[in-house]
């Protein structure tokens, strides 16, 4: 009598473990990046009231099979359900979901044990750091391998994320970068009127650009095109560069150019070098070079079109905003309309995340079971890729969680009823002696 009551007990701790399990997932239906839980029973030893006994062939008498009672049920285990919730759209730059098996690196600070997590609702706190909701600093690399490639080198150690600076550079500011080459593309019109001596300002096709040194300053210049003979061969035009101000000065003077009858140049394409020496009281930096190109240039009956088609060097930029790319480079955007790449996201997988153990604010750490973690970038070692402006929504499946709460009803009910009525039969048989 005393078993089924037992039994009953167990059956009702059981189901209200996995009342508590079911509680929790519908109270965390809308947290971001969330795993649900799931509980199993199992059996519990059962008493052996007789043992089996095998058949007797001599006798021709059968065997039997063993006699036992059950103790109840406990719980077997409490799962986590890795499968990956729904992607909802925010739009905000420091939110991202990881498309994969991956988790983000996150840690407190340098005392602390890493924490990973999938909920990427990520901010930036006034020092320019990547952090978690509750303040953890996401990881990944900053340090740019030294091949000249300009990608971040995985192979360091990983680093807290700062999108202002770092121990390498500071980012809130890209330097400038001084003009080496400018490639024009475009007609010269055969129209014009052929000059045979210093030519006139309308008589001249001029073309503006701007070029910087290495310290930003910029310059505008004029590369004036005029035409200078019209051979049955085809044209000649000459070239000459204006710097606007006495006091910047080229060191070439003008230069031809010949296109053949079918429009096409055919001498004096370049590139050619150009020096350019600015005013060292006022600019505070040398001469500069600068490489021309006009391989690209024709010559045709046609309106002037030339313009820069390419040309490199820029001031100084402050930053002004960012971005995240699906293999998880975070990139800088720049009021000079340059861009610069200021970190990578580390991402760390494990052989069996449903091993991990839940810490609190969306986190985990290993455990011995989960397998051990190594940082890659999004893309390479099953992890998955980033997308960006997203959220990783909760895995709960409500209707799933409410049909497992109306069975774990029933199954409580259940095993409180076998506790009340071995209690009436206790009680019929204390009232035998009445």
């Amino acid at each position: 009598m005393m078993r089924s009551m037992f039994s009953g007990v167990s059956g009702l701790r059981a189901h209200q473990t996995r009342m508590d399990v079911i509680g929790n997932n519908v109270a965390n239906v809308n947290t971001v990046g969330f795993k649900s839980g799931r509980v199993t029973f199992q059996e519990i030893f059962s008493q052996t009231l007789k043992g089996s006994s095998s058949p007797d062939s001599a006798t021709g008498r059968g065997g039997t099979n063993p006699m036992q009672i059950g103790l109840g049920l406990g719980v077997g285990a409490v799962d986590t359900i890795t499968t990956r919730g729904s992607l909802q759209r925010t739009d905000n730059p420091t939110d991202m979901a990881i498309e994969g098996d991956g988790f983000f690196i996150c840690r407190g600070g340098s005392g602390d044990t890493y924490k990973f997590t999938r909920a990427g609702n990520f901010t930036i706190d006034k020092l320019g750091n990547l952090v978690t909701g509750s303040g953890l600093n996401v990881y990944g690399w900053q340090k740019i391998k030294d091949d000249g490639s300009g990608e971040f080198d995985s192979e360091v150690e990983i680093e807290p994320i700062n999108l202002y600076s770092d121990s390498y550079r500071n980012k809130r500011i890209i330097s400038a970068k001084e003009t080496s080459f400018a490639n024009l593309a475009g007609n010269l019109n055969t129209s014009m009127p052929t000059v045979t001596g210093d030519p006139d300002e309308d008589e001249l096709f001029s073309v503006p650009m701007t070029i910087y040194d290495s310290l930003g300053n910029d310059y505008k210049i004029s590369v004036e095109f005029w035409k200078t003979g019209a051979p049955a061969a085809g044209t000649e035009w000459s070239w000459r560069i204006n710097t606007g101000s006495p006091t910047f000065t080229t060191d070439i003077e003008p230069q031809t150019i010949g296109f053949n009858p079918e429009g096409i140049i055919d001498s004096g394409e370049g590139p050619i070098e150009v020096v350019f020496t600015p005013d060292v009281d006022n600019s505070g930096t040398g001469p500069f070079t600068v490489e021309f190109d006009f391989s690209m240039l024709t010559a045709f009956a046609a309106d002037n079109s030339v313009k820069p088609q390419s040309v490199d060097g820029y001031a100084s930029g402050s930053l002004v905003t960012f971005s995240v790319g699906s293999d998880g480079v975070l990139t800088g955007i720049y009021d000079n309309g340059q861009q610069q790449s200021l970190g990578l996201m580390a991402i760390s997988g494990f052989e069996n995340p449903a091993g991990l153990q839940k810490v609190g604010d969306n986190m985990y750490i290993p455990t011995t079971n989960s397998g051990d973690y190594k940082a890659v970038k999004a893309g390479s070692g099953g992890v998955g890729t980033l997308n960006p402006g997203t959220l990783e929504m909760s895995n709960v499946d409500l209707s799933k969680e409410f049909t497992e709460m109306i069975i774990t009803q029933r199954g409580f009910q259940a095993n409180s009823r076998i506790i009340t009525t071995s209690d009436e039969m206790l009680q019929e048989l204390v009232s035998l002696k009445r």
